[in-house]
């Protein structure tokens, strides 16, 4: 297995003054092949983790490495390079340019890495046809519905083939049917392709996808989980029990 990410003692301090610690001393690896879920109560700082290992913001403390590479010793531009060439992101609300087609939106990373017209008209139609979005190709993401845009928003974090793929909430706006259909596309790309995957979700059947679930509470890891040979079913009733811990010990309580 190859080393994708590595993330040493992140700290975020959102309030300098009061030294509230959104992440405390967060640690993580992440290896290719790897599809890790990342859990936690609102407010425990799961969002914030995904931004900072995503580059997307910064930690106070801390060290990044993605694919090798120290991250705060690297320069915007060189960081937004390193990112486009190795991360694929998937959000909640898909992030789909209103003035561009599917096509254009889909295509958009390859464009930015200048490849060839026939490569990316290639790749952009054998991903819409593998997520069965071919006949919306040149319609805009207001003609479309929710799972459609979604599907558009996965080929476009996928057409890359990038070595990680970061997903956060991916199936907060997606009825059941295309909830399900996202993560199994998610999973043929993580076995197929060795495809990293870090996810946040709330969802504890959406979780039950990954190899791995990784539990925040006020900033820290309180829990991991790995899958191994249990079943979907097996795993997801396993990630129930620690999601729903809080509301178990309210019966000692009572």
């Amino acid at each position: 297995m190859n080393e994708i990410l590595y993330a040493k003692n992140l700290t975020k301090i959102y309030d300098t003054k009061n030294k509230i610690k959104v992440l405390n001393n967060v640690s993580l690896t992440v290896n290719n092949e790897d599809f890790i879920c990342i859990m936690g109560p609102s407010g425990s700082g799961k969002s914030t983790f995904l931004n900072v290992l995503s580059t997307v913001d910064n930690p106070n403390t801390g060290i990044l490495k993605i694919n090798g590479k120290k991250i705060y010793e690297m320069s915007d531009s060189e960081i937004a390079r390193l990112r486009y060439e190795n991360i694929g992101f998937v959000f909640q609300d898909f992030n789909l340019v209103d003035s561009m087609t599917i096509s254009e939106n889909i295509s958009l990373p390859l464009v930015l890495a200048n490849k060839n017209k026939k490569e990316i008209k290639e790749k952009t139609e054998e991903l819409a046809n593998n997520l069965h979005i071919f006949e919306l190709l040149y319609k805009f993401p207001n003609e479309c519905s929710g799972g459609q845009r979604q599907r558009a928003a996965a080929a476009r974090a996928l057409i890359a083939n990038p070595k990680l793929l970061i997903a956060d909430e991916p199936t907060g706006n997606l009825d059941t049917k295309n909830s399900h259909e996202l993560l199994k596309i998610f999973q043929q790309r993580n076995k197929i392709c060795g495809t990293a995957i870090l996810m946040v979700t709330h969802d504890s059947m959406i979780a039950s996808y990954s190899k791995k679930l990784i539990f925040l509470r006020d900033g820290k890891i309180e829990q991991v989980l790995e899958r191994n040979n249990l079943t979907q079913k097996e795993f997801f009733y396993k990630i129930v029990d620690i999601t729903s811990k809080e509301s178990q010990n309210l019966f000692d309580v009572i």
